[in-house]
C-alpha cells in the first residue's frame, strides 16, 4: 500500500479518535471480546477492502481481519465482506473510519460500473477525472477500476492536457505545435491531449503532430459523429467526449464512435454504497 494511503488512514483515525475513544474505555470492559462483519446492505461493487483491514489494523494490530470477498466484486445486500475478531474496544474504535473507506470507495465502484454496463455493448470506455476527493485520488482512481472503468491521468505530471484556459495565452497553432515538440524531446513518455470546443478546432488539431488524444467538449451528438468522421480510420488521436455525461446520455454518446468518454460524476458524486458492521459477543 502507498505510503500515501497509509498516511491517509492515520490522519482519518487521528480525526476521529483524538485524545481517545471515551465511549469504549469507559462502557467497554476491556477483557470483552467481540467477532464483527462487514455487511452489504445493498447491491452493489466492493471497493476499499484492503483499506478497510489496515484500519483495523492500525488501531489494533492484535486483530484478526479476513477480507472474505475481495475488491471489484459484484456484492449482493447481505454479503458478508469481512470478518474482524479480537478486543471490543478496538474494533469499536476502528469502526466508523474504517466503514467511512469501504463505503465511499464502495459508492464509487458502484457508479462506475452503472456506467460501464450502458455501454457494454460498445467499444467506448469510461473515464474517471482529477475531480476527485482531495488525498483520496489514489483510492478513487482504484475504485474505478474495481467498477470496470479505465484512469485518466492520475495528476498534472503524467499527461498534457492543453484546455481553453491555457489556449487563451498561447500564439496559435505554430506555437503550439512548437510546444508539443519540446515536451516530446523531453518527455518522450507523456501523451499529449488538446481540448477542442468546435469542430474547427478538431479539424486544426488533427493537422498536428505529436497529439495523442482530443477532448470533445460538450459536443452535440452529430458534431461528436463528425469528428469521428474527420479522423478517419486512424488510432490516433484517440477521441474522448466529455461534459455533461449521464446514465441517461452516455450509451448514445458511445454510439459516435468515441473511443472514451469521461465521467467527473464517478468520484466527485458518487453516493455510499450502504455497508453496516455487525457485531457477535464472544
Amino acid at each position: 500500500m502507498p505510503d500515501s494511503v497509509a498516511t491517509l488512514i492515520a490522519l482519518a483515525l487521528a480525526e476521529d479518535i483524538g485524545a481517545g475513544d471515551v465511549t469504549s474505555r469507559y462502557f467497554i470492559p476491556e477483557e470483552r471480546r467481540a467477532r464483527a462483519f462487514a455487511t452489504a446492505r445493498r447491491d452493489g461493487v466492493l471497493s476499499g477492502a484492503e483499506v478497510a483491514a489496515r484500519v483495523f489494523l492500525a488501531v489494533d494490530p492484535s486483530l484478526d481481519v479476513e477480507i472474505l470477498i475481495a475488491d471489484g466484486s459484484q456484492v449482493a445486500a447481505g454479503a458478508l465482506l469481512m470478518r474482524i475478531e479480537g478486543a471490543a474496544r478496538s474494533i469499536l474504535t476502528a469502526e466508523r473510519t474504517a466503514l467511512n473507506f469501504l463505503q465511499r470507495l464502495s459508492g464509487v465502484a458502484t457508479l462506475t460500473a452503472s456506467y460501464v454496463a450502458q455501454i457494454r455493448d460498445t467499444p467506448a470506455n469510461i473515464l474517471d477525472t482529477r475531480k476527485t476527493t482531495p488525498g483520496f485520488r489514489l483510492l478513487e482512481k482504484q475504485a474505478v477500476v474495481h467498477g470496470g472503468g479505465t484512469n485518466h491521468r492520475l495528476g498534472l505530471y503524467d499527461r498534457a492536457m492543453v484546455k481553453d484556459n491555457h489556449l487563451v495565452a498561447d500564439g496559435g497553432l505554430p506555437a503550439l505545435q512548437a510546444a508539443i515538440h519540446r515536451l516530446k524531446a523531453d518527455h518522450p513518455q507523456v501523451e499529449v491531449e488538446l481540448e477542442a470546443d468546435s469542430l474547427e478546432q478538431v479539424r486544426a488539431f488533427l493537422a498536428l503532430d505529436g497529439v495523442d488524444h482530443l477532448l470533445l467538449d460538450n459536443m452535440t451528438l452529430g458534431e461528436l459523429r463528425s469528428a469521428v468522421a474527420a479522423r478517419g480510420e486512424h488510432p490516433k488521436p484517440q477521441l474522448e467526449a466529455s461534459g455533461g455525461v449521464t446514465l441517461n446520455t452516455v450509451h448514445d454518446i458511445a454510439l459516435t464512435g468515441v473511443d472514451f468518454i469521461s465521467v467527473g460524476a464517478l468520484t466527485h458524486s458518487a453516493p455510499a454504497l450502504d455497508i453496516g458492521l455487525d457485531f457477535q459477543s464472544l
